[in-house]
């Protein structure tokens, strides 16, 4: 990715996220209209079936956040063993670390969780931490792997899209996140892999196939 698209995009999710921030504070008519329709039928036919609402909870921890933030714990300490010190860096700031980005942005918006919540969570709503957790945590093992030259790549980036998207979704299912909080943790959490980007980038030519080599 060259620079000017890294600017470029980063500027569009930076922008992006300002908006629904801007948007639920004014409570503009948009924001309001999606978060409501999206919310009220996934509440009605949560009630009516428990086990649906069990099954989401699952998928929601088991491929939550810690899941690639332990994955990228493992990926470092390989890296850190094959003096891949900057791809070690890249992971654990990019990945482990943006659980703290989570909590500073929720600290400053401080929007509280839909009422209609069908899982108990203790933390603020906006942005959704699951959905900047894996978006970060799948962008930064992606562009790892990609680098090293691991064998199935892509369909390692097929995987990681399709937890993104369910897990995001699992969040607006139980209702302990409006839809907009769920793409302001997207947006975020691509923002937040553009910024750690030049880490993984200026690791040198030494980074490929040193991860997981191809067979």
């Amino acid at each position: 990715m060259t620079n000017r698209n890294r600017w470029l995009l980063g500027a569009a999710a930076a922008i992006g996220y300002a908006l629904l921030w801007v948007g639920w504070v004014a409570q503009w008519s948009w924001v309001t209209t999606l978060d409501t329709s999206l919310l009220a039928p996934a509440h009605r036919y949560g009630v009516a079936h428990p086990g649906w609402v069990v099954g989401w909870r699952w998928l929601s921890f088991v491929f939550g956040p810690w899941t690639f933030q332990i994955t990228a714990v493992v990926v470092a300490f390989v890296a850190l063993a094959r003096r891949q010190r900057r791809t070690a860096l890249f992971l654990l700031v990019g990945v482990v670390s943006s659980g703290l980005v989570t909590e500073v942005a929720k600290d400053i918006a401080q929007r509280a969780r839909p009422l209609t919540a069908l899982a108990h969570e203790t933390s603020w709503s906006f942005p959704s931490g699951h959905a900047l957790g894996t978006m970060a945590g799948a962008l930064g093992l992606c562009a790892v792997f990609r680098m090293a030259q691991v064998a199935r790549a892509r369909l390692i980036e097929v995987l990681c899209a399709v937890i993104v998207v369910f897990v995001g979704v699992s969040r607006v299912v139980l209702n302990v996140h409006n839809p907009t909080d769920v793409l302001a943790g997207w947006l975020l959490g691509s923002l937040w892999f553009l910024v750690c980007l030049p880490l993984l980038s200026h690791s040198g030519s030494r980074s490929r196939s040193v991860i997981v080599p191809k067979p």
